[in-house]
């Protein structure tokens, strides 16, 4: 089975994936796509089976290239959820003290902010497609450095100059296992993503009343701009399933007339690694 991350090798998209095909049991060849855009439509054109992608950080909060290219594809489902511990790791080949250029993934740069104002305050931060990509960029420069992981260093023949660089040690990011329709019904976490008919007092508040009259708790909203015109958004929600799907399917019953779209990204599991390694450390 084809499953596409966001690449090039040595990112967390890859350990991620390892991890969920692992989850799933199932034999995976792992096709690296530059962009979390690019990662979706591998799945939503057919390229790929599925796809694993980082929807939320503990935090830098949600990933919006993630949430804006799946309201872009709503044959898409969840089948699967893992919270990833992130530790971030300076990699180059100089001295850290001749370090003048630092090159990463917006989120990870901004996971490490206070890190890099404290020891590199004057270097020059530079985004990139992914923290691997930034490792395989500064390789052999002696003034260029990268947040990447220990694995990408690995890969890349750098050295580790400093870890870990995050600001938070909890820092953790949870990534999705997406397929091509299927929508599960069971499992513990659902999903789902919708726009309002009309925008107008108490309109948000009617909507997410559907979910607090079947007991439904809401883990997560999230908004984003539907990007027609100003003020009007769409809001992404995670609701906890501890009561079967019944209360969901009641839940979607009532909602579906209030949107004006609504995509039900279905139920799924969850495996948090970043409770189980703690719990192996301690």
């Amino acid at each position: 089975m084809r499953l596409a991350f966001l690449g090039p090798v040595g990112t967390y998209g890859e350990q991620a994936a390892q991890r969920l095909a692992a989850l799933e049991g199932i034999s995976a060849e792992l096709v690296p796509r530059a962009g979390i855009r690019a990662v979706i439509e591998a799945v939503a054109n057919g390229d790929c089976a599925a796809a694993v992608v980082p929807v939320e950080n503990s935090v830098e909060g949600g990933v919006t290239a993630c949430l804006d290219a799946l309201w872009e594809q709503p044959e898409l489902s969840v089948a699967r959820a893992l919270v990833l511990p992130i530790r971030h790791a300076l990699l180059g080949s100089g001295p850290l003290e001749g370090v003048s250029e630092v090159l990463s993934h917006p989120q990870a740069l901004a996971q490490c902010s206070q890190w890099l104002s404290q020891h590199l305050g004057s270097a020059l931060q530079l985004p990139t497609s992914s923290t691997a990509e930034a490792a395989r960029l500064v390789r052999g420069s002696r003034f260029r450095a990268a947040v990447a992981s220990l694995e990408a260093g690995k890969e890349h023949e750098l050295e580790v100059l400093a870890y870990p660089v995050n600001d938070v040690p909890g820092n953790c990011t949870r990534f999705l296992l997406l397929r091509r329709g299927g929508r599960q019904q069971e499992g513990p976490l659902a999903s789902l993503a919708f726009s309002l008919r009309a925008n107008r007092p108490g309109a948000l508040l009617e909507a997410l009343g559907c979910f607090s009259r079947q007991g439904l708790n809401m883990t997560r909203i999230e908004s984003r701009p539907s990007k027609r015109e100003l003020g009007e958004y769409i809001f992404f929600v995670d609701l906890e399933l501890s009561s079967g799907p019944r209360p969901l399917e009641q839940a979607l019953e009532e909602l579906t007339p209030l949107c004006e779209h609504l995509i039900p990204f279905g139920a799924y599991p969850l495996t948090n690694l970043a409770l189980v390694e703690g719990s192996a450390e301690g």
